[in-house]
Protein backbone atom coordinates (compact mmCIF):
# COMPACT_ATOMS: atom_id res chain seq x y z
CA UNK A 1 0.00 0.00 0.00
CA UNK A 2 1.49 3.29 -1.14
CA UNK A 3 0.47 6.01 1.33
CA UNK A 4 1.65 8.84 -0.91
CA UNK A 5 -0.40 7.53 -3.83
CA UNK A 6 -3.44 7.18 -1.60
CA UNK A 7 -2.86 10.73 -0.35
CA UNK A 8 -2.70 12.10 -3.88
CA UNK A 9 -5.91 10.23 -4.73
CA UNK A 10 -7.69 11.61 -1.65
CA UNK A 11 -6.60 15.10 -2.65
CA UNK A 12 -7.82 14.51 -6.21
CA UNK A 13 -11.21 13.36 -4.90
CA UNK A 14 -11.47 16.42 -2.64
CA UNK A 15 -10.58 18.74 -5.52
CA UNK A 16 -13.19 17.07 -7.75
CA UNK A 17 -15.81 17.95 -5.14
CA UNK A 18 -14.35 21.49 -5.08
CA UNK A 19 -13.79 21.37 -1.33
CA UNK A 20 -11.10 22.99 0.74
CA UNK A 21 -9.24 20.99 3.36
CA UNK A 22 -10.98 23.14 5.94
CA UNK A 23 -14.47 22.31 4.64
CA UNK A 24 -13.69 18.57 4.43
CA UNK A 25 -12.26 18.60 7.94
CA UNK A 26 -15.46 20.21 9.26
CA UNK A 27 -17.58 17.61 7.45
CA UNK A 28 -15.58 14.70 8.90
CA UNK A 29 -15.03 16.21 12.35
CA UNK A 30 -11.23 16.21 12.14
CA UNK A 31 -8.65 19.00 11.98
CA UNK A 32 -7.50 20.58 8.73
CA UNK A 33 -3.99 19.46 9.61
CA UNK A 34 -5.20 15.84 9.75
CA UNK A 35 -6.66 16.14 6.23
CA UNK A 36 -3.36 17.64 5.08
CA UNK A 37 -1.42 14.71 6.55
CA UNK A 38 -3.67 12.25 4.71
CA UNK A 39 -3.17 14.06 1.43
CA UNK A 40 0.61 14.20 1.76
CA UNK A 41 0.75 10.52 2.65
CA UNK A 42 2.15 11.10 6.14
CA UNK A 43 -0.83 9.37 7.77
CA UNK A 44 -3.83 7.37 6.68
CA UNK A 45 -7.35 7.83 8.03
CA UNK A 46 -8.78 5.26 10.43
CA UNK A 47 -10.85 2.54 8.82
CA UNK A 48 -14.10 4.11 10.01
CA UNK A 49 -13.14 7.41 8.36
CA UNK A 50 -12.01 5.60 5.19
CA UNK A 51 -15.49 4.06 4.92
CA UNK A 52 -17.01 7.50 5.47
CA UNK A 53 -14.71 9.01 2.80
CA UNK A 54 -15.59 6.28 0.31
CA UNK A 55 -19.30 7.00 0.81
CA UNK A 56 -18.75 10.75 0.72
CA UNK A 57 -16.72 10.64 -2.51
CA UNK A 58 -18.88 7.82 -3.94
CA UNK A 59 -15.87 5.62 -4.62
CA UNK A 60 -14.99 2.11 -3.63
CA UNK A 61 -12.68 1.37 -0.70
CA UNK A 62 -10.58 -0.74 -3.06
CA UNK A 63 -10.04 2.39 -5.14
CA UNK A 64 -8.89 4.35 -2.10
CA UNK A 65 -6.50 1.56 -1.07
CA UNK A 66 -5.19 1.35 -4.65
CA UNK A 67 -4.88 5.14 -4.86
CA UNK A 68 -6.63 5.24 -8.23
CA UNK A 69 -9.99 4.72 -9.88
CA UNK A 70 -10.88 1.16 -10.71
CA UNK A 71 -13.70 -0.13 -12.87
CA UNK A 72 -14.23 -3.25 -10.71
CA UNK A 73 -16.52 -2.01 -7.98
CA UNK A 74 -16.81 -3.61 -4.55
CA UNK A 75 -20.01 -5.58 -4.05
CA UNK A 76 -22.45 -4.78 -1.25
CA UNK A 77 -21.38 -7.77 0.85
CA UNK A 78 -17.76 -6.59 0.89
CA UNK A 79 -18.92 -3.07 1.74
CA UNK A 80 -21.02 -4.38 4.63
CA UNK A 81 -18.09 -6.40 5.95
CA UNK A 82 -15.80 -3.36 5.88
CA UNK A 83 -18.44 -1.20 7.55
CA UNK A 84 -18.78 -3.80 10.30
CA UNK A 85 -14.99 -3.89 10.70
CA UNK A 86 -14.95 -0.09 10.93
CA UNK A 87 -17.73 -0.14 13.53
CA UNK A 88 -15.83 -2.78 15.53
CA UNK A 89 -12.66 -0.69 15.40
CA UNK A 90 -14.56 2.36 16.58
CA UNK A 91 -16.17 0.37 19.40
CA UNK A 92 -12.76 -0.94 20.47
CA UNK A 93 -11.34 2.60 20.53
CA UNK A 94 -14.22 3.78 22.70
CA UNK A 95 -13.65 0.88 25.12
CA UNK A 96 -9.96 1.76 25.43
CA UNK A 97 -10.76 5.45 25.93
CA UNK A 98 -13.27 4.55 28.66
CA UNK A 99 -10.55 2.58 30.43
CA UNK A 100 -8.12 5.48 30.03
CA UNK A 101 -10.65 7.87 31.57
CA UNK A 102 -11.14 5.55 34.55
CA UNK A 103 -7.37 5.31 35.05
CA UNK A 104 -7.09 9.09 34.80
CA UNK A 105 -9.79 9.54 37.45
CA UNK A 106 -8.07 7.01 39.74
CA UNK A 107 -4.79 8.90 39.28
CA UNK A 108 -6.44 12.23 40.11
CA UNK A 109 -8.13 10.83 43.21
CA UNK A 110 -4.82 9.30 44.36
CA UNK A 111 -3.00 12.58 43.83
CA UNK A 112 -5.71 14.43 45.76
CA UNK A 113 -5.39 11.92 48.64
CA UNK A 114 -1.62 12.40 48.65
CA UNK A 115 -1.96 16.18 48.77
CA UNK A 116 -4.62 16.02 51.50
CA UNK A 117 -2.39 13.81 53.66
CA UNK A 118 0.63 15.96 52.90
CA UNK A 119 -0.96 19.30 53.76
CA UNK A 120 -3.70 18.34 56.21
CA UNK A 121 -2.23 15.19 57.75
CA UNK A 122 -0.74 14.90 61.21
CA UNK A 123 1.97 17.38 62.18
CA UNK A 124 4.30 14.55 63.09
CA UNK A 125 4.77 11.94 60.42
CA UNK A 126 3.42 8.54 61.44
CA UNK A 127 4.04 5.17 59.80
CA UNK A 128 0.38 5.03 58.76
CA UNK A 129 0.38 8.50 57.17
CA UNK A 130 3.69 7.71 55.43
CA UNK A 131 2.19 4.47 54.13
CA UNK A 132 -0.90 6.22 52.71
CA UNK A 133 1.20 9.03 51.21
CA UNK A 134 3.45 6.46 49.53
CA UNK A 135 0.55 4.38 48.20
CA UNK A 136 -1.31 7.47 46.92
CA UNK A 137 1.76 8.91 45.26
CA UNK A 138 2.68 5.53 43.78
CA UNK A 139 -0.76 5.01 42.27
CA UNK A 140 -0.82 8.56 40.87
CA UNK A 141 2.65 8.16 39.35
CA UNK A 142 1.71 4.76 37.94
CA UNK A 143 -1.39 6.17 36.28
CA UNK A 144 0.69 8.96 34.72
CA UNK A 145 3.13 6.39 33.30
CA UNK A 146 0.33 4.13 32.02
CA UNK A 147 -1.48 7.11 30.48
CA UNK A 148 1.69 8.31 28.80
CA UNK A 149 2.41 4.90 27.32
CA UNK A 150 -1.17 4.24 26.20
CA UNK A 151 -1.48 7.60 24.45
CA UNK A 152 1.90 7.30 22.74
CA UNK A 153 2.67 5.79 19.36
CA UNK A 154 4.07 2.71 21.11
CA UNK A 155 0.73 1.55 22.53
CA UNK A 156 -0.22 -0.49 19.45
CA UNK A 157 3.17 -2.23 19.43
CA UNK A 158 2.84 -3.10 23.12
CA UNK A 159 -0.67 -4.50 22.65
CA UNK A 160 0.49 -6.53 19.61
CA UNK A 161 3.46 -7.95 21.56
CA UNK A 162 1.26 -8.85 24.52
CA UNK A 163 -1.26 -10.52 22.21
CA UNK A 164 1.46 -12.49 20.39
CA UNK A 165 2.86 -13.75 23.69
CA UNK A 166 -0.53 -14.76 25.09
CA UNK A 167 -0.44 -12.12 27.82
CA UNK A 168 -3.74 -10.70 26.64
CA UNK A 169 -6.48 -12.09 24.48
CA UNK A 170 -6.43 -11.17 20.80
CA UNK A 171 -8.90 -8.53 19.67
CA UNK A 172 -10.81 -11.14 17.70
CA UNK A 173 -11.84 -12.90 20.92
CA UNK A 174 -12.59 -9.82 23.02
Amino acid sequence: MNQEKIGRFLKQLRMEKQLTQEKLSETLGVSRRTVSRWETGNNLPDLSILVELADFYDVDLKEIFAGERNQNMMNEEEKDTLKQAAAYTEQRKKKIMRRMHILFIIGCISMACYLLILFFGPEQSTPLSDFFKGVSLGIAAGMIVVGTIMTSSHADAIVAWKTDHGIIRSTARQ
